[in-house]
């Protein structure tokens, strides 16, 4: 048993652990909650003993928001996050209730909900309906929910298909749950971009959710099935010598890093082929094959929250250096820190209040510098800020949309 296991987890390289705790002194959790036993703890130091015996893991490890921000710092690249998130997937007898499955079927929910979005975002504004999923549900009820477009992005995309196709360029475009049923202008943006530099842009074949909130939920052969679709899809697209652009921070971490690393999915001939599209654009105009042309009106200051799965890859450069090209922009670097949401964590009656306070330095500091709006790269960061703040949250990509001159862009780059 212990081979098996050791096989399974020396690719987490926990033997490498100094035992420093620098993971601990920068977990989330571990600030604000004192039964949590905290990275080092969870990951390397337990998973030794949980090699020897499973009975040795700790339900409370649940309490891990999976924000890999003990990875950012472990000076021995040590998978910490990793390690716990798979203990958990080997170990734990929770079962997922139905208010986890709904929270962690994005596609499911998703497309009922659109569907009749107006009554759909209304019912969920109520209080009486908050209340409901409070006491049957134990979803909290001072959480706000994202609110649903009627028209998907899929949904315009097909009515301007065969426009993309009229490029001599092309990328493929992940556009993931939030970006397709909650605000498909997101996507509608880059495609913005995208054409005003002479690139026509792609969906995949078929498209599943990334799983994330799947792998958190603790359905984990969902997640798998689905993560085996978008990388055959995303093959295609390798294939056909298209880069695949995401402009989701999580769905792309999920995508390139967790597939592998915890649900065994092997993505390696199209992990390189897979990138943010501000990351992207970055690297495409600094070797001179885009140039970005932005309205000489656009004036706007604004603060910019580091995700922490941008941080986790390494890609706050791209995203910022691309919002400090725009001339009119005035751009100030949000102190590193978790805003407490960590996906449908925040949403969970026994994490609301704990999700609040881990986030609350970064309230706090957003109401001190009150810029016109906050940046950032992720989803659910922008819910728990909105939500948490009253700052309007944008995407680098709609700032980018927003500030771009479309006819200068489009003569830059011979269209």
């Amino acid at each position: 048993m212990a081979e098996t296991q050791t096989k399974g987890t020396s690719k987490f390289n926990f033997e490498q652990c100094l035992k420093c705790s620098i993971c601990t002194v920068y977990c989330p959790v571990s600030t604000v909650e004192p039964t949590y036993p905290g990275p080092k703890q969870s990951g390397p130091d337990n998973e030794r003993y949980r090699m020897k015996n499973p009975e040795f893991f700790d339900e409370a490890l649940k309490l891990c928001l999976n924000c890999k921000r003990c990875e950012v710092a472990c000076p021995e690249h040590v998978k910490v996050g990793d390690l716990i998130q798979k203990a958990r997937i080997q170990y734990s007898t929770h079962k997922p209730s139905l208010r986890d499955r709904m929270l962690a079927s994005t596609d499911l929910v998703g497309t009922m909900a659109h569907t009749l979005a107006p009554l759909t975002n209304f019912a969920l504004s109520l209080g009486l309906t908050k209340q409901v999923l409070h006491s049957v549900m134990k979803i909290d009820k001072h959480r706000q929910f994202p609110s649903y477009s009627l028209q998907t992005f899929e949904q315009w995309y097909r009515k301007h298909a065969s426009e993309q196709e009229r490029f001599k360029r092309h990328v493929t475009y992940f556009h993931g749950c939030y970006a397709n049923y909650n605000f498909p202008q997101l996507s509608r943006d880059l495609v913005k971009i995208l054409n005003a530099c002479g690139i026509g842009v792609r969906l995949l074949s078929k498209e599943k959710c990334c799983g994330v909130a799947m792998i958190a939920n603790a359905m984990y052969k969902q997640a798998k099935s689905q993560a085996q679709t978008n990388i055959k899809s995303m093959r295609e697209a390798v294939e056909r010598g298209e880069p695949v652009l995401t402009t989701s921070s999580t769905c792309t971490f999920t995508m390139r890093d967790e597939y592998p690393h915890l649900l065994e999915v092997d993505n390696a001939d199209v992990r390189d082929h897979l990138t943010l599209a501000t990351r992207w654009l970055y690297q495409q105009i600094e070797a001179g094959r885009l140039r970005l042309a932005f309205r000489k009106d656009y004036h706007h200051r604004m603060a910019y929250h580091s995700a922490c799965h941008m941080e986790r890859m390494g890609w706050v450069v791209y995203s910022t250096e691309m919002l400090r090209m725009i001339p009119g922009v005035e751009l100030i670097m949000l102190d590193s820190q978790c805003c407490g949401i960590a996906g449908t964590y925040g949403f969970k009656k026994e994490n609301y209040e704990r999700s609040q306070t881990i986030g609350a330095p970064l309230f706090k500091q957003i109401h001190e510098l009150a810029p016109d709006f906050v940046a950032c790269d992720c989803e659910t960061c922008k819910w728990q800020i909105e939500m948490s703040t009253g700052f309007e949250v944008k995407n680098p990509i709609s700032i980018l949309a927003d500030a771009l001159d479309v006819e200068a862009t489009r003569r830059l780059n011979g269209e």
